[in-house]
């Protein structure tokens, strides 16, 4: 086995043998920062190793026997063994090659059992699906961050905090029963929720969309749709299957030929995916049938009456803001606020729109967020305001991290200097 061939081994599944591994340790361990540094050593002994011996019929159970022995020499080393073992978190036998198959038998994927497992309701929410992102999902401390829209070293203050948590507290990450899932849900929805956005608008580089996030996490939802089957409890995760397939059905359109952002006004919806608009639309409905509507199914509405729309100015903008307040209401934050003020305004009150801005802006809670100076960039251009909306503009290329979106603020400041951008038409 070359190292390209091991290093293949590890990438495959997106890292899948990694993640199975760090699961199952922070199980045994109870110690997330224990359970990394144990599997890197594990991992540096499979590099050195497997080249010569070949790769072990279970990976992943290798590298967990492997990270568990250097977890215990380290804690030796450290004088506490004795201490945890007698706590339990170690008294468990070396595992086997078959010991992590058997426990995951009933789970037909490996990914959602371990987001499900790393769910954990002793946590916060936000806990809980930062932690998942960062050790099952493979994000970045950066990537994480910038979902939740917070600086990266409050987020890692965070995540130490919550780790000491599980130490403490001695949590259990055990994989849940049946009966354990549904008070898991909220957790597995908003980290399948997050994995999306970061392909959809993901956090830097030269590339607007990675594909494959999309895919997996349309994927996992739908994988969790079809074994929670018709049941009333997961109507939210229906609801978001809806919301993703919506959303990426316009991924062809997003980009010029220039490689340049498109905005929905400019986007040709001949190239938008027909069939998922029409997978979407239905489970929409039927996800509003189903009861009280939650946030995913508010937001998958406002995303149909998009995909009902063959042109820009058959957009339905009034329902749309009406949808965005009902969503105020039922999960508050400034990006929600940030797309009702521009619904508002597309709904025909440009001036209502532009101070709800601005209101947003002087309050500070969207700092450094490009979208928001691009937003009102838009509304002041539409006003006539050219001077400042070419101002905002400027602040707005400053902020953004991709290229795509640099070179789309840029094409909005060229049209702002050519003949007709006094009157407000470009």
């Amino acid at each position: 086995m070359s190292p390209d061939d091991l290093a293949g081994l590890f990438e495959s599944g997106g890292g899948e043998i990694r993640r199975r591994a760090l699961a199952t340790l922070i199980r045994l361990l109870g110690d997330f920062d224990l359970a990394e540094e144990t599997l890197q050593d594990a991992l540096t002994v499979a590099l050195a190793q497997w080249p010569r011996s070949g790769a072990p019929a279970n990976p992943s159970a290798w590298l967990v026997a492997v990270a568990r022995r250097r977890a215990i020499d380290r804690l030796r080393r450290a004088r506490r063994f004795t201490e945890i073992e007698a706590e339990g978190h170690l008294s468990v036998p070396a595992l086997g090659p078959t010991d992590t198959d058997e426990q995951d038998a009933e789970w037909p994927d490996d990914r959602l059992r371990l987001i499900f497992t790393c769910c954990h309701p002793a946590l916060a929410l936000e806990a809980q699906v930062a932690l998942t992102l960062r050790t099952v999902c493979g994000l970045s401390s950066e990537e994480v961050a910038r979902a939740f829209m917070m600086p990266i070293a409050t987020l890692q203050q965070r995540l130490v905090r919550a780790k000491a948590k599980i130490r403490a507290a001695g949590i259990p990450y055990r994989i849940p029963g049946s009966s354990d899932l549904p008070e898991r849900l909220d957790g597995v929805l908003a980290v399948a929720y997050l994995i999306f956005n970061e392909g959809y608008a993901p956090t830097s580089g030269d590339e607007l969309i990675r594909p494959a996030l999309c895919e997996e996490a349309i994927r996992l939802v739908r994988l969790l749709c079809e074994l929670a089957g018709a049941s009333p409890d997961y109507r939210e995760a229906r609801a978001l299957l809806a919301l993703l397939l919506l959303q990426d059905s316009r991924r062809e359109a997003r980009l010029s030929a220039a490689g340049e952002v498109l905005l929905l006004d400019e986007q040709d919806r001949r190239l938008w995916s027909s069939a998922r608009i029409e997978e979407g639309l239905g489970l929409v409905e039927t996800a509003l049938r189903e009861g009280p509507a939650g946030a995913y199914a508010i937001q998958a509405a406002i995303a149909a009456l998009h995909g009902r729309a063959h042109a820009p100015q058959d957009t339905d903008w009034r329902q749309i803001a009406a949808l965005y307040t009902l969503l105020a209401h039922r999960a508050p934050s400034p990006v929600v606020e940030l797309n009702r003020a521009v619904a508002i305004a597309m709904a025909g009150d440009l001036d209502r729109g532009l101070l709800l801005l601005e209101a947003l802006r002087a309050s500070g809670v969207l700092a450094g967020y490009h979208l928001l100076e691009s937003a009102r960039a838009d509304l002041l251009r539409r006003q006539g305001r050219i001077s400042e909306a070419a101002e905002a503009y400027r602040a707005a290329r400053a902020l953004a991290r991709l290229a795509p979106e640099q070179r789309f603020l840029e094409r909005r400041l060229r049209e702002l200097e050519g003949p007709g951008a006094l009157d407000g038409t470009h």
